[in-house]
């Protein structure tokens, strides 16, 4: 007697063509297996039910807990004694040394250019020194060579195009050599004071993912349900969050004050503690007959 499974093993096995020739069967790609987030919302722009909590505890955290990024940050780098153009030239310069480098490293590299150009940071002094030269001062930073060329490239753009100005749109700043949305959006709430996007950096993405705000396309995400009079202070609020305690490597989950709403802690939850429910007390009723006495136990009802 065959059993059910045999039947459907026998039933799935698809039916070939004779021919004088067998082929051997193609092999089918499998798709690749994609790890599951941890999400709190079901869809882009639906926000997730604590993130208002989670939001205000990781500020007030950030108000009373200082971060690299507050004091070296690339929005504190510009001189601010120096014309309007050209601070702004220079954040968005040092936005461009920022990527896959640490702020503490960019902000000497920042400083260097400032005080050791002829004339300082300025899109003057990158179009008169040489790229070789320019790749020197900044070889401390990640990809410096590359970025180099990209600075000089964009140097020419802005005085030929921009009168010594940077771009005061996303797509004009995107359109420069080197520079993403990430940098393009600082730029804009940094140099402009435009409040167009999300900058989302190694670590906005990394704790926006351990907290399940939507991993995917972070940026999307994030501005499909944050309020837009926040998307101008969660990155340095993050980035100092991931600097000082929610770190790539061992975070601090013991000192994190959302520890308790956030999916990716180690901390162990507390369980809310069993109430063990009493039986209902009995009394007696007597029940008289006239031959017996009967003594009865029947719950009581409050």
């Amino acid at each position: 007697m065959k059993t059910r499974s045999a039947r459907v093993v026998s039933s799935a096995i698809p039916k070939t063509i004779k021919s004088e020739k067998r082929s051997a069967p193609v092999k089918k790609e499998s798709a690749p297996r994609t790890k599951k987030m941890k999400t709190e919302a079901g869809a882009p722009g639906q926000p997730p039910p604590t993130w208002k909590d989670v939001f205000d505890k990781i500020k007030h955290y950030r108000q009373h807990h200082p971060a690299v990024v507050d004091t070296m940050g690339c929005a504190q780098l510009a001189e601010r004694d120096k014309p309007l153009k050209q601070q702004r030239y220079q954040t968005l310069v040092a936005l461009m040394l920022s990527s896959q480098t640490k702020d503490t490293v960019t902000s000497v590299v920042v400083k260097r250019l400032q005080t050791d150009l002829p004339g300082g940071l300025s899109i003057a002094s990158i179009l008169a020194i040489d790229e070789h030269a320019l790749d020197i001062m900044i070889h401390s930073v990640g990809f410096h060579t590359r970025k180099a060329g990209y600075i000089k490239q964009t140097a020419q753009i802005l005085h030929d195009q921009y009168n010594d100005d940077i771009p005061d749109s996303i797509e004009g700043l995107t359109s420069l050599p080197g520079v993403g949305p990430k940098m393009g959006y600082l730029a804009l709430q940094s140099a402009w004071h435009k409040n167009m996007g999300i900058g989302v950096d190694v670590h906005v993405h990394r704790i926006s993912n351990r907290l399940g705000w939507r991993p995917e396309d972070t940026r999307l995400c994030l501005q499909s349900w944050l309020p837009k009079e926040h998307w101008n202070e969660i990155n340095p609020i993050l980035v100092g969050y991931g600097q000082s305690l929610c770190l790539p490597r061992g975070p601090k989950c013991q000192e994190c004050p959302v520890n308790d709403l956030c999916p990716s802690s180690t901390v162990k939850k507390k369980r809310a503690p069993k109430i063990k429910q009493e039986e209902p007390m009995a009394q007696e009723l007597v029940v008289k007959r006239e031959d017996s006495v009967t003594i009865k136990n029947e719950p009581v009802e409050w």
